[in-house]
């Protein structure tokens, strides 16, 4: 089932290599859509594609890379709207 999942991630997620590394596994698994920083120093991230990798893809994101300190993530589930070619960061 395609479904769009929502992230907003906070911590040390900003200049540690984390959208590169929301989007390296984001290929590997054939999820589209972005990640981008926000002015708040938290990263977005909106992805879509197969349900199930998209919880494995939740998974990485709540690990992140090993400079990040992940403090807190929040996430929602939103019906597939298919917008994306492919996955970027912003």
């Amino acid at each position: 089932m395609l479904r769009r999942l929502k992230v907003r991630v906070y911590g040390v997620v900003q200049g540690v290599g984390f959208r590169n590394f929301v989007k390296i596994h984001a290929d590997r698994m054939g999820i589209k859509g972005y990640a981008m920083n926000l002015s708040d120093g938290s990263v977005e991230v909106v992805a879509e594609g197969q349900e199930e990798m998209l919880y494995k893809l939740l998974e990485k994101i709540k690990q992140g890379p090993p400079a990040a300190v992940v403090e807190k993530v929040d996430y929602t589930f939103e019906p597939y709207k298919g917008e994306f070619k492919d996955f970027k960061t912003l």
